[in-house]
């Protein structure tokens, strides 16, 4: 390891010390704890991210996406789950939702304009399967978001059904995935020109990805428990939080890794990273998570408010449209951070 990355590494183990302190120490301001897991959980999520870069550093850029996808989105499911378990239903859904709008807006906005930025003729240039794989996974789970929501406005008896219709289409959704990863992972040729090797051995990068991983879960509980009077004390909707803050927070991994390889000129590798975090949080992490929720005190499903639906749908398009042709320009990666900071805006608004 370099000496940057071992004082990071430092830095996020006192960031989790202080997050640990601040959430059982007596007369601690709950917006002072909140700040400390923010930094903490995104911390474990960069240790997450380095451990697995190291781990994936002899494979090509679709195992090497793939893992720091998987591994990367521990701090989410952790977040979603516990919010679960605290009835915050509205944070739960907008931080799944805002997890795939802030990589499919936000942070790949941010990638194709580091990207250009050493691209020739001022475009970044990758392979465009991904990019249409991913716009073909995220418009299918949108057509089951989108079947309920005209459900639910028009109050039809398949409304009342909501948890089943929600039940089965998690399933149907892990099996098209599971489907899709089999063929993707298989056409893996290898590690990506000019991409940095490994500079940890095969036992550390575990060691260390295993206690981040853990780290991660516990990090995630402490923030869930701070965020709800952090909300009511600096009068944030439930709606932003989870779509802005709990978000970008859960998706460090995304925000550093892919916008790092970007800029370094690795574009397939850095849009793998990105892209692959948005395919499976729509069609694995949020069906598991509806699954999974059978077993909580707060149910998830796949019911989401109109304005949401509408901008779930949009991002697809919005995607395929811009990353389909294999190229992006600076004006295509605007576009979508504005997109963002516009759904942002309307979140802010929300309950």
């Amino acid at each position: 390891m370099t000496l940057l990355e071992r004082g990071v590494l430092a830095a996020v183990a006192l960031a989790t010390a202080l997050a640990g302190v601040t959430r059982y120490a007596h007369g601690v301001s709950h917006v002072v704890a909140f700040a400390f897991a923010t930094l903490a959980l995104a911390g474990q999520a960069w240790v997450v991210s380095f451990a697995t870069e190291q781990v994936g550093g002899r494979f090509g850029a679709p195992i090497t996406g793939f893992m720091q996808s998987t591994l990367g989105n521990l701090p989410e499911f952790f977040v979603v789950l516990f919010a679960l378990g605290a009835h915050q239903l509205i944070v739960a859904k907008t931080a799944i939702l805002g997890s795939i709008l802030v990589n499919a807006l936000l942070v790949l906005g941010l990638v194709i304009v580091a990207g250009t930025a050493r691209g020739r003729g001022g475009l970044m240039r990758f392979s465009p399967r991904l990019p249409n794989d991913t716009a073909t996974l995220l418009l299918t789970s949108t057509f089951i978001i989108v079947l309920i929501g005209l459900a639910d406005a028009s109050h039809d008896l398949a409304s009342r059904h909501t948890r089943t219709i929600s039940i089965v289409g998690a399933l149907a959704l892990l099996i098209v995935y599971a489907a899709w990863l089999w063929g993707y992972l298989r056409s893996d040729r290898g590690p990506e020109e000019g991409v940095p090797r490994a500079r940890m051995g095969a036992a550390a990068s575990g060691l260390t990805l295993a206690v981040a991983g853990v780290a991660s879960a516990f990090v995630s509980d402490w923030f869930v428990h701070a965020l709800a009077p952090t909300i009511r004390t600096l009068h944030i909707s439930q709606a932003f939080a989870g779509l802005v803050i709990v978000a970008i927070a859960g998706n460090a991994v995304e925000n550093v890794t892919g916008i790092v390889l970007a800029f370094k000129g690795h574009s397939d590798l850095a849009i793998s990273v990105v892209k692959n975090s948005v395919a499976q949080i729509a069609a694995f992490l949020y069906p598991l998570l509806v699954l999974v929720s059978l077993l909580t005190v707060t149910t998830l499903t796949f019911s989401l408010a109109p304005v949401y639906v509408g901008a779930l749908f949009g991002t697809a398009v919005i995607i395929w449209q811009v990353t389909g042709d294999g190229e992006a320009t600076l004006f295509e990666g605007a576009a979508l951070i504005a997109a963002f900071v516009i759904l942002a805006a309307v979140a802010a608004f929300e309950g």
